[in-house]
């Protein structure tokens, strides 16, 4: 895949307009999207309410483009990359497993039918994905394998039982999370992490500046992800080989300090 562009500053005005100057087709779809998300956060200060109302936004037009499916065989193709991954880091049928940031099962409709029944757990800030996820349940007639989903208003996961969850699975959730949500998933996930489980989530990465892009895209250089970690006792490592796939985010497993 071609290489990621790890010293841009996307939120910079030279890099804005630089982009604006080469893509001038992409410009009315970037200022609409800049006028809604003003008057998202205008109503929803919070930065996870905000999200959510984005993600109502998004799911009205197309499920699939909500979770960053450009195309129906894009999101057929993520959602088969991140299961095959797993399947070759560790995951077995008998574990059971927690995804934050389920969207509408790109994913988790590969896991819910490899795991035992009642083993996938799937949460998410957007009701409206969710919806959007028991039609791809009922798609994929997966309804006899049991998955729970069930809409956050947080990442503090206190309704959750200790030490049960043997994998926790979160694509594509901090690149759209600012540092304090990623610190209150990291706060509470080690009490819902059964010993000798693990936590694999994805980030934007960048190895300039730390920014985002319309508060909906935020970059992290590795380092400041993995001290974070180490800060709430946990053991973090980046997953080199992840960067070898086509996908332009990173990830990071996190395991018990």
């Amino acid at each position: 895949m071609p290489t990621k562009k790890l010293e841009v500053n996307r939120a910079s005005v030279a890099h804005r307009l630089s982009y604006a100057l080469r893509n001038p087709g992409r410009v009315p779809r970037y200022v609409r999207r800049a006028g809604r998300d003003a008057w998202l956060r205008y109503r929803s200060p919070d930065h996870v309410a905000y999200y959510r109302a984005v993600m109502r936004s998004d799911t009205r037009r197309d499920p699939d483009a909500a979770v960053g499916g450009r195309s129906r065989e894009r999101w057929l193709a993520l959602g088969a990359m991140q299961f095959e991954y797993l399947l070759g880091h560790g995951l077995s049928p008998e574990h059971r497993m927690l995804e934050i940031g389920c969207g509408n099962l790109r994913a988790g409709r590969l896991f819910i039918d490899y795991l035992e029944p009642g083993h996938y757990y799937g949460v998410d800030i957007s009701p409206d994905i969710l919806v959007a996820a028991q039609d791809t349940l009922t798609a994929e007639g997966l309804q006899d394998r049991l998955p729970v989903l069930t809409p956050v208003r947080d990442l503090t996961l206190r309704f959750l039982p200790e030490a049960h969850f043997d994998v926790v699975h979160a694509h594509s959730v901090f690149s759209h999370s600012p540092l304090p949500v990623i610190e209150e998933c990291f706060t509470h996930i080690g009490r819902v992490l059964a010993p000798g489980g693990w936590f694999d989530f994805t980030f934007d990465r960048t190895e300039g500046e730390e920014h985002h892009v319309l508060r909906e895209d935020f970059y992290y250089r590795t380092e400041t992800l993995l001290a974070l970690a180490a800060r709430h006792g946990l053991a973090a490592r980046f997953m080199d080989d992840w960067e070898e796939l086509p996908h332009g985010q990173s990830k990071i497993r996190v395991t018990h300090g």
